[in-house]
C-alpha cells in the first residue's frame, strides 16, 4: 500500500505542476461564472417563461414576462455561445502567468490570435463548405444537400420571386437562369459555432500554442524596443512587446492560412474533425472510459489526493464542450432529447460526485441506518451538510477513507456503479439528458431537476442512484466497524 500511495503521489505531483494541465483547469474554473450565468438564462426561457415547454403551460400570468426572454437569449449567447473566446483568453492569462508574464494584456493577444486562424470573410457559395447536410424532398426525390447548396438552387431557380409559399412538389431543377451567386459578393461573420462548444478544443490550442510563442519571442533581447528611462513605464513595456505580438500573430495567422490553402479546411474545422470529435467518441461518448477515469480519480482519492484536481483539465476538456453542446440545443429546441450527449459534465456529476467524490453521502446515510460506533456517527452527523453541497473531506479524512482497505472498494465502486445506472437511465429515457450546467454544490435531487430543464425524472434518477450507492456502502461499514470495534 505504501509503495502504491508513493507512486500515485508522484503522478499527483506531476499534474499539479504541469503548467498546461494547470491552466486550463483554472481557465475552466475561472470561466463558470459565466456558464452558470448562461445556464440561468437557459432555465428562464426553456423552464419558467415559456408557454410550450415550461412553468407558462401551466401558469399563464407568467408569460408577461415573455418580453425579457430576449435579454436571457443575450446572456445565453454573450456566455455559453461565446465560451470558446473566454477560455482561450483566460488559458492564454494563465499560460502568461506560468511564464513569469503579469497584466491582462496576454488575455487580449489571446482573443487575436485566435481571430487570426477565424474565418470571417464569406461569399454565399462558400457557405456550401462550411454548413451542415441536411435531407430534404425535391419534388418527388429526396437528396442529402448543404445549406449553401440548396440556398444557391433557390437563388439560381428564381424561386424567391417566383413563389410566395414554399411549395415542396417544386423542383428547383424546373426553372433555369443565368443568375450567379458571385454576383451576391462576399459579406463578412464570424460563425457562431467556432465560438462555441464546436470551437472550445481551438480556443485551447490556440490559447496555450499561441502564448507559449509569445511568451518564447518575448525572451529574446533581440527583439525588444528598449526606450530611455525617461519614458514611463507603461509606454515602455508597450513598445517591448510589440515586436514578440506583430511576429506571434504573423506566425499564429500564417498557420491558419497555410491549413486553409493547403489542406482545405481552416484550423478550427480541421481541430474539431480530427481532435475533438475523435476525442468525444473515444471517450466522451463511451461509458466504460468514463468509468475507467472514476476509478483513476477515486485511486488519487484513496491516497489523500484530491482526484477530481489530478484530472479536471482533461474531464473539463472532452465533457464540458459536451454539456455546452448540449445547452445550446436545448436553448434552441426546448426538447432534451434531441441534445446529442448522454454523457457530458453535469450528469457525471449528477449521477457520479453528487455529496462529494466517492458519493460518500450514501455512506452518510448508510452510517445512520447501520452505524453502531459513536465516533464514526459523530463524524456523519458533521458531514450532513457540507456533503449535500458535494463537499466531502470530513468524511474522506474523517473516517478516514483515505488508505482505507475496507471502505476503499465501495469508496472506488460505488461512483462506477452510479454513473452506470445513471447512464442506463438515461440512454432508456427514464432520465431525460442532462442540458443545463449547474453549479457543484448544488444539492442532490434539486441538482438532478435542475440540469435536465427543470424535469421530476432528474429527481427520481439521482433519488435512485443514492439508494443504489447506499447499498453498496453498508456491507463494507459492517465489516468496517466490526474490525475496528
Amino acid at each position: 500500500m505504501d509503495k502504491f500511495a508513493d507512486v500515485m503521489g508522484r503522478v499527483g505531483s506531476w499534474c499539479g505542476q504541469n503548467k498546461y494541465l494547470s491552466s486550463i483547469k483554472n481557465a475552466f474554473q475561472d470561466y463558470m461564472p459565466a456558464t452558470i450565468s448562461g445556464a440561468v438564462a437557459v432555465l428562464w426561457t426553456s423552464v419558467l417563461v415559456n408557454e410550450s415547454t415550461g412553468l407558462g403551460q401551466f401558469f399563464s400570468p407568467i408569460m408577461v414576462l415573455e418580453p425579457l426572454n430576449s435579454i436571457f437569449n443575450a446572456i445565453n449567447t454573450a456566455t455559453i455561445g461565446c465560451i470558446a473566446i473566454g477560455v482561450c483568453m483566460l488559458v492564454g492569462v494563465n499560460i502568461a502567468q506560468a511564464n513569469g508574464e503579469t497584466g491582462s494584456y496576454p488575455a487580449v493577444l489571446a482573443f487575436m490570435m485566435w481571430f487570426t486562424v477565424t474565418p470571417y470573410s464569406w461569399s454565399i457559395a462558400d457557405m456550401a463548405a462550411y454548413t451542415p447536410a441536411i435531407e430534404g424532398t425535391m419534388g418527388a426525390e429526396k437528396t442529402t444537400v448543404t445549406i449553401g447548396q440548396l440556398l444557391e438552387q433557390v437563388l439560381n431557380s428564381g424561386f424567391i420571386a417566383e413563389y410566395n409559399t414554399f411549395d415542396a412538389t417544386t423542383s428547383f431543377s424546373d426553372v433555369t437562369t443565368t443568375f450567379s451567386l458571385t454576383d451576391l459578393g462576399s459579406f463578412s461573420a464570424i460563425q457562431t459555432s467556432y465560438m462555441g462548444a464546436t470551437g472550445l478544443f481551438t480556443g485551447l490550442i490556440i490559447g496555450i500554442l499561441g502564448m507559449e510563442l509569445y511568451c518564447a519571442l518575448r525572451k529574446v533581447d533581440a527583439l525588444k524596443i528598449k526606450m530611455p528611462d525617461q519614458v514611463p513605464p507603461g509606454v515602455a513595456k508597450a513598445f517591448e512587446v510589440t515586436i514578440p505580438t506583430c511576429l506571434a500573430l504573423i506566425i499564429v495567422g500564417t498557420v491558419g492560412w497555410a491549413s486553409m490553402t493547403f489542406l482545405g479546411q481552416d484550423l478550427n474545422s480541421l481541430i474539431s474533425t480530427y481532435v475533438q470529435e475523435p476525442l468525444k467518441v473515444i471517450i466522451g461518448g463511451n461509458i466504460v472510459a468514463v468509468v475507467i477515469l472514476y476509478i483513476i480519480i477515486m485511486l488519487f482519492w484513496c491516497v489523500g489526493i484530491h482526484g477530481n484536481n489530478m484530472v479536471g483539465a482533461v474531464k473539463s476538456a472532452i465533457f464540458e464542450p459536451m454539456i455546452i453542446e448540449n445547452m445550446s440545443v436545448y436553448a434552441a429546441t426546448n426538447d432534451t432529447q434531441q441534445t446529442p450527449n448522454v454523457l457530458n459534465m453535469s450528469m457525471m456529476q449528477g449521477f457520479a460526485e453528487w455529496g462529494g467524490s466517492g458519493v460518500t453521502l450514501g455512506l452518510i446515510i448508510a452510517i445512520f441506518i447501520f452505524g453502531k460506533k459513536e465516533d464514526t456517527k459523530a463524524i456523519a452527523t458533521l458531514s450532513v451538510v457540507p456533503g449535500m453541497f458535494n463537499i466531502n473531506e470530513t468524511m474522506t479524512f474523517g473516517i478516514p477513507l483515505v488508505l482505507n482497505p475496507i471502505l476503499d472498494i465501495p469508496f472506488i465502486l460505488a461512483p462506477c456503479a452510479c454513473i452506470i445506472l445513471g447512464y442506463i437511465l438515461t440512454v432508456i429515457e427514464f432520465c431525460p439528458h442532462y442540458v443545463v450546467e449547474v453549479p457543484w454544490t448544488c444539492p442532490p435531487i434539486l441538482f438532478g431537476f435542475l440540469g435536465t430543464g427543470g424535469n421530476i425524472m432528474g429527481a427520481i434518477s439521482q433519488l435512485l442512484v443514492m439508494a443504489l450507492a447506499t447499498v453498496i456502502y453498508i456491507p463494507f461499514l459492517l465489516v468496517y466497524e466490526k474490525q475496528d470495534a
